[in-house]
């Protein structure tokens, strides 16, 4: 399935150049923490605020990559709530 985020997009939000493989592993990462968090498969067609958490996450960690703790969902819990899904 393709990402929400491509690595064009990732970089060009991240303003960056190069570290491809770097930014693709951010992107993942950051997908997987969204889609965790609001119960849901991301892709391609996924709603802008859950594409531009994955952004934020991601360009979170890109920023604070010395640090061994990932970024707090906090940050993005506005984007990512009203596409919750509810759990029972």
């Amino acid at each position: 399935m393709p990402n929400s985020v491509t690595l064009a997009q990732a970089k060009d939000f991240l303003r960056v150049g190069g570290e491809d493989a770097l930014v693709a592993l951010l992107i993942e990462a950051a997908e997987a923490r969204v889609g965790q968090a609001a119960g849901v498969v991301l892709g391609a067609d996924s709603p802008a605020p859950l594409r531009l958490a994955v952004l934020i996450l991601a360009c979170h960690a890109y920023e604070h990559r010395g640090d061994a703790r990932p970024p707090p969902l906090s940050l993005v819990e506005p984007w990512i709530a009203p596409y919750r899904e509810a759990r029972l």
